[in-house]
């Protein structure tokens, strides 16, 4: 075991060092320094490196490692406490909420990250969560300078432009966009022409966002269902029939079951904005102007981030874990530096070399302890 290990961990380090060896113009900078005596007073410029262009990859490796290891720690508690008789309710469900929780979690991270710092999402990640959103970039624009001081309910800061030009786009009055006169701006302007009804514009966003999804996922699981039911070795006709059946009809309720989540997933979000604006958040903070400061400038956004994430339970015990592994690596990314010293590239490829040996050598131990796609792969590779 020991010795699978540092293997892994000796080509995962220098596979690494691989990586991070070739230059990029993003992790690349001049500084200014002073010259030599010859000139003095003269500024050099002198190009300094950046790390962290790998960083994505290693944090994949490393929220890898922590699921094998807390799961396995996990399974053989759960084998123990049953043994003796002592698994209780709680440690079921436990069991059962733990990568919902850990979805919560990261997807409200992501969430939070996208409307306030997009910058520090990858760029494809940015750009599909604006499709699947559909929101007006106004209004993430007014919850940006909201939460900078730069608008304030009941003064006059010069922000009414900005909302009052998107007011005259969808015919509303142009005082609901002055943050001096309107205290807050209506919640109508959230479900941007979908009615006053929160309850309404939340279903509206499910049903938009459902179909939305369905054209990606229905295509992606008509295909894998061919392939499945091509590669069926049954050679009776009837019996390949039923096999295309029962393929298509998975394949159906696959798609819509994920499209369902993804719907879900939008809507509470925006419901949980409307919940924190006009229904929780006033009876809590109050509803005096620096109480709508409050709430517009990041408590209604918490409280859409905080709720849209337990859509996942509408997903099978399965995709689960999958999506959440899809999503953490991404929320511990937006939480750190996208760039850093290079002095201390060393402790990420520790990390990285470190993670992936847990993985492999796991891998080639207990090969179901490696969940989803990967786990799969790597069995087949190794």
């Amino acid at each position: 075991r020991l010795s699978r290990w540092l293997a892994c961990f000796i080509a995962a380090w220098l596979s690494l060092r691989l990586l991070q060896s070739k230059q990029s113009p993003s992790f690349t900078s001049t500084a200014a320094e002073p010259g030599s005596d010859e000139l003095p007073g003269h500024l050099a410029s002198k190009p300094v490196r950046y790390a962290g262009r790998t960083l994505d990859l290693t944090l994949f490796a490393v929220t890898r490692a922590l699921d094998v290891i807390a799961g396995e720690l996990w399974h053989r508690r759960r084998l123990r406490r049953q043994a003796a008789g002592q698994w209780t309710p709680v440690e079921a469900a436990i069991s059962r909420l733990t990568d919902p929780a850990v979805f919560a979690l990261s997807s409200g991270i992501v969430m939070w990250t996208w409307i306030y710092q997009p910058s520090r999402l990858p760029r494809a990640y940015d750009k599909w969560i604006r499709s699947a959103a559909a929101v007006d970039e106004r209004l993430l624009e007014a919850l940006r300078r909201c939460r900078a001081g730069e608008l304030v309910y009941g003064r006059d800061t010069g922000q009414a432009p900005l909302l009052g030009a998107m007011c005259a786009d969808y015919g509303w009055p142009r005082e609901w966009g002055d943050p001096a006169r309107s205290i807050p701006f209506p919640c109508e302007m959230v479900h941007m022409g979908c009615g006053p009804s929160c309850e309404r514009h939340a279903a509206s966003r499910f049903l938009r966002s459902f179909r939305w999804a369905l054209t990606s996922y229905l295509p992606i699981a008509l295909v894998l269902a061919a392939s499945r039911s091509s590669s069926s070795s049954t050679s009776r006709t009837s019996s390949r029939t039923s096999n295309s059946l029962r393929a298509l009809r998975h394949a159906l309720l696959s798609a819509a079951r994920s499209s369902t989540f993804l719907g879900a997933f939008i809507a509470l979000f925006y419901y949980g904005v409307c919940l924190a604006r006009t229904r929780l958040g006033p009876r809590v903070l109050g509803s005096h102007p620096g109480a709508r400061q409050r709430i517009d400038g990041g408590a209604c956004v918490a409280a859409g981030c905080a709720l849209c994430g337990w859509s996942i339970l509408l997903e099978s015990a399965r995709r689960r874990g999958d999506v959440a592994l899809f999503v953490a690596p991404r929320a511990l990314a937006a939480l750190l530096p996208r760039r850093y010293n290079a002095d201390m590239q060393w402790r990420e490829t520790l990390a990285f070399a470190a993670s992936t040996a847990v993985v492999f050598a796991c891998a080639l131990e207990n090969p179901r302890r490696v969940r989803g796609l990967i786990g799969a792969l790597l069995g087949v590779v190794l």
